[in-house]
This record gives C-alpha cells, structure tokens and sequence, in this order.
C-alpha cells in the first residue's frame, strides 16, 4: 500500500469512528463497509479533499451525497443480511449501492438523474462492484420485476410510496425519510408484517432532497459539475448556498434537542 493510500484509509478510519461509531452505529458489518467504500471515488474531483468531511456534498443535477453518518444509520436500521435483495430510490453518486453491496447479495438501485445513472454506474464498475444495477427510472414505482425485497432504502424525503410498500417481502424492512421537503421530515423505518401489516419506528429529525415521482430526462453527456456552482472550497463555503434554500443541507440528520 502507498503512502497515501495508507493516509487515504487513516482518513476513512477516522471518520467511521468519530463521524459514526461514536455517534452510536454499532452494527460492525456497517462500519466495516464504511471503512471499506472509498466516499473520494464518488463525489466531484474538485471536491474529493472534503471527501471525509462531516457533512453532505454536491453532486451533479442538484443532488447531493448524504452525510457519512446518515447513510451508516440508514443502512444499520435496514438491518441487511448476507444475501439480501436491496432496493436503493435515488441512488445519486452510487456511494450507499456500494456499501450496501458489501453487505448483501444484490443491491438494485434505482435514479431518475440519467447524468447521475452514468457516473455512478462508471463508479461502481471501476471499483469492482458487481453485485449492484443502477437503473433509470421513477423510482417512486419501484422495480416491480425483481420485487419482493428484504430491504429497501428510500434516500429522499416526501410520502410514502405505496408501490414500494407493496415490494416489501414478508419481515422486509424500509427506511425512509417522510414528510415535506423544505419542512419537517423525519426519518422512519417500516416493516412489513407477515399479516401484511406494518409497524414503524421514528429514527429522528432529518432533512433530504425531495422524492419526485418523475424521471428527469437530463443529459447523459453534459458537463459533469458539482452543485451549488459558486464553491469548491471545503467547510461551510459551499453549504451557504443551499442555506438560502433550507437552514440544512439535505442529505444530513438534525441532532434531537436537549431539554434545558
């Protein structure tokens, strides 16, 4: 291993357990997927040195990569097992597709962004990640031909979908985040009874892009550049631009109030 590929996984190291694992994810099959997936592979050149940063980042078509943390709760809570049959909406850069693919048998995952379908299924086959297929699609429909799923992870905010409802196999699990985008959203895991039924848990507060049930015809072959265009800088210089759209930047976990 080169020196810095050495001080790339230092880096990642350092993230998992002070971005993830202190923060309660205890899963050691997640954290060590975490600490496997390279985030750097997935985001922009321009911003591959905030690759480990504690927070959200641009991607292409107005999109973003969700805070580190946020995708190791999502994915501990969809409590996937060897073998499982996953279904990622809004699969954006393909980072959660990969790290879901280390965890089980096959991952499809589906992005109405045609641009972002390109760049992350070049992503995923760079790196080896078989296991995964990236569709184009409205993901709000699901991908009734290869349901039922064990798990399906949902990364953008809105209602519930009932199509994928329905996709859920008996025992599945789906981890959403429900409610409103640019309001309150929180961040709820269903699962699927075997009398059809369904129970819910409330993770928390969160805030996501929103889940359109459309597919964005947008170009496969336009210039790939991250969003918002006014920063490539790390830090707080590139989240100002989305603060004039929400006092978060989608894609990250709003901490419970304490009272006092």
């Amino acid at each position: 291993m080169s020196n810095e590929a050495a001080e790339t996984r230092r880096a990642r190291d350092a993230m998992v357990q002070q971005q993830i694992a202190a923060r309660g994810v205890r899963n050691d099959r997640v954290l060590e997927a975490m600490r496997t997936v390279p985030r750097e592979s997935f985001v922009a050149e321009e911003m591959v040195e905030c690759a480990n940063e504690d927070s959200p980042l641009p991607i292409e078509a107005d999109q973003t990569i969700s805070q580190p943390y946020i995708v190791a709760l999502m994915i501990e809570a969809l409590q996937v097992q060897p073998g499982d049959r996953v279904l990622e909406v809004g699969a954006g850069s393909g980072y959660a597709a990969a790290v879901l693919s280390l965890l089980a048998g096959h991952v499809h995952a589906i992005e109405r962004h045609r641009a972002l379908v390109v760049s992350a299924r070049r992503s995923l086959e760079r790196l080896g990640y078989d296991n995964v297929t990236v569709r184009h699609a409205d993901g709000t429909l699901g991908w009734e031909e290869e349901a039922p799923f064990d798990a399906i992870l949902v990364s953008a905010g809105g209602a519930v979908p009932p199509r994928l409802k329905d996709q859920l196999a008996p025992g599945g699990r789906m981890v959403i985040p429900v409610g409103r985008s640019g309001g309150a959203q929180k961040l709820v895991v269903f699962r699927r009874e075997d009398d059809a039924s369904f129970t819910e848990v409330n993770l928390g507060a969160v805030r996501f892009v929103p889940l359109i049930g459309t597919v964005a015809e947008d170009p496969a072959d336009g210039p790939r550049e991250a969003n918002p265009k006014s920063s490539r800088s790390c830090g707080t210089s590139w989240r100002s631009a989305w603060s004039m759209r929400s006092p978060t930047a989608p894609g990250t976990w709003t901490p419970p109030k304490t009272p006092g």
